[in-house]
């Protein structure tokens, strides 16, 4: 019954589509025995049948009929397929979790058969590697094009299945087509039509009996088979003398694919599709047979290849090793200061480089060494530069300006000179006219450079700061035995006054009085004039007067004991203040 009169019926009335139902399921299970199917029947001609009733019965009549034949299968194949189709889009994950025992070894045996093939190519190639045979087959390799492995499986192979065509009779369209590993493949159409154009002009030229058909055809090392069916043509294409048991093959896979595809085959309408369900069978077809090898004794072979294994082992060590050492050579180079590398390469055996080098840095001669390179294997052309890096600049310094052993250099990042230490002042007035010269120095800093002459020059500001002329009680007259002491203090002045001009430093001294505080006001005067007197004094020794200044009015100020006699601790008295500037330029 179809399923639009079942539609129909079931519109109706749902009595009816009970009744068409049972029907459907009662042709399904004919395969019973009499007395199991008249029970059915009875069971089933009741409409009010319970479910429970056909739940007992149906797991019986399904394995029954399985073992019928396949159409119980093929008939439920769609269900399934939509079932499946289902659950993938409403949950993804249960399918998969469901499957993933059987999708492991499914990989591992994929696998595994690629790796047999490949090892098998391996094997052949290496068995023949060696033999007479090889060079003859390594020059049809470089004629052909062919790799030296493919040339070998053909010469030791004794068939291969490479194609296997299935090919609609009525029409002559190709429904299915699998070709062998490594195989060039044609146009499978156009083969397939050029099989039906030669099959039919076969049939048409000559005396052929009905229900014959072309069962092969040769072309050198190729022959076609072909295995007719009631549908569709099997045709292989095989290289070499193919087994007759190779026919029993083919029988059987068009056979199959007979009893699998014969709705497809009734209903075809140019699909192909459907026809895919076919590839097991043809790709059953794909059979290959190789030579066994001879035993032969490969012990030269092996002794020879073992030598030439071993030397080559040797001189790769000796070459990796020698590699090594030149690229830790070059990196050493490239770390140097003043150095730069330019090219650098090995030729025969020889080392070349090429770079620019600064006369300061370190020799190159000196790092081959520390690296173990022989001297004579490297050929160097260096080209000479200056550097501007600090420590070259540096040095520069010192060979032009000559420093003393008591200044020190140093050049920092943005090109400064600093001089630290003591220096004369000759030497930072020469100094300051050669800096200019120094390739990379910007600027010289010597603030913090010490002049001797000046530590000579403070120690005369400190001797006369600590000397103090003491005179009598109300008077502007020396106590006796001041004026010893006043011409030595003359003498450190005049030293003090010479060395600043020598140094160019601006001096200023100040003569203080001193008196007590009774009658502050009228001992005011007497303060300055002893600070008049102590000038009078001095510029009657011929001292220039204008370094010096009179200041009166020190009252009351408190004396140390160390330095003042015990006849001295009154306060009349005269000190001295000390001024030191340099002059402007």
């Amino acid at each position: 019954m179809s399923d639009y009169s079942t539609n129909e019926t079931a519109k109706e009335s749902p009595n009816n589509a009970t009744s068409d139902e049972l029907s459907e399921l009662r042709s399904l299970l004919l395969g019973l025995e009499p007395t199991k199917v008249n029970k059915l029947y009875k069971k089933l001609d009741d409409v009010q049948v319970q479910a429970e009733d056909i739940s007992r019965l149906l797991p019986e009549a399904i394995i029954l009929r399985s073992m019928q034949d396949k159409n119980l299968s093929e008939a439920i194949v769609p269900t399934i397929e939509d079932a499946i189709q289902y659950s993938v889009k409403k949950d993804l994950n249960t399918l998969s979790e469901t499957i993933f025992p059987v999708i492991g070894p499914a990989t591992r045996k994929a696998m595994s058969a690629a790796l047999d093939e490949m090892i098998q190519s391996l094997n052949q190639t290496l068995e023949h590697s060696l033999s007479p045979q090889s060079l003859k087959w390594r020059l049809e390799a470089q004629r052909t094009g062919k790799s030296f492995a493919e040339i070998v499986l053909l010469r030791t192979m004794v068939y291969r299945v490479e194609q296997v065509f299935l090919i609609h009779k009525k029409t002559g369209l190709l429904l299915q087509h699998i070709l062998a590993p490594q195989v060039a493949a044609q146009d499978p159409d156009l083969v397939s039509a050029m099989l039906t154009a030669i099959q039919d002009f076969v049939k048409d030229s000559f005396s052929v009996q009905k229900g014959e058909s072309l069962q092969s055809l040769r072309f050198g090392e190729l022959t076609i088979w072909i295995e007719e069916g009631p549908q569709a043509i099997l045709a292989g294409i095989i290289r070499g003398r193919a087994r007759q048991e190779l026919r029993l093959v083919f029988q059987e896979a068009i056979e199959k694919i007979h009893l699998k595809l014969n709705k497809e085959f009734a209903e075809f309408q140019g699909e192909t599709e459907p026809f895919s369900a076919s590839k097991p069978y043809l790709e059953n077809c794909l059979e290959v047979q190789y030579k066994l090898p001879r035993k032969q004794n490969y012990t030269y072979a092996w002794t020879f290849l073992g030598t030439i294994a071993i030397a080559c082992s040797i001189a790769s060590f000796f070459a990796i090793r020698d590699q090594l050492r030149w690229n830790a050579y070059l990196d050493k180079l490239n770390s140097q200061p003043g150095i730069v590398v330019t090219k650098a390469s090995s030729r025969h055996g020889k080392y070349f480089l090429s770079g620019m080098r600064d006369p300061l840095a370190v020799d190159p001669k000196m790092l081959m060494e520390e690296a173990n390179i022989p001297p004579k294997k490297v050929i160097s052309n260096w080209e000479p530069y200056i550097s501007l890096q600090p420590q070259f600049t540096a040095k520069r310094a010192a060979e032009l300006l000559q420093p003393p052993e008591s200044v020190s250099l140093n050049v920092d990042e943005n090109g400064i000179l600093h001089a630290t230490g003591s220096a004369p002042r000759q030497w930072i007035l020469s100094a300051q006219k050669l800096w200019h010269f120094i390739p990379g120095i910007t600027q010289f800093e010597y603030n913090n450079l010490l002049n001797p002459e000046f530590n000579k020059l403070n120690s005369y500001k400190k001797q006369i700061e600590e000397n103090m002329l003491f005179f009598l009680e109300d008077t502007a007259e020396l106590l006796p035995g001041q004026e010893n002491k006043m011409q030595n203090l003359l003498v450190k002045m005049q030293k003090l006054l010479n060395t600043a001009k020598y140094l160019r430093q601006d001096v200023r001294i100040q003569i203080i009085g001193h008196e007590n505080a009774v009658r502050k006001q009228e001992k005011k005067t007497l303060s300055q004039a002893r600070a008049n007197k102590i000038l009078s004094y001095i510029t009657a020794s011929g001292i220039n007067a204008s370094n010096f200044q009179t200041v009166g009015g020190g009252f009351n100020e408190s004396l140390d004991s160390k330095s003042i006699k015990l006849e001295k601790k009154s306060n009349s008295r005269v000190s001295f203040k000390v001024f030191l500037s340099e002059k402007p330029k």
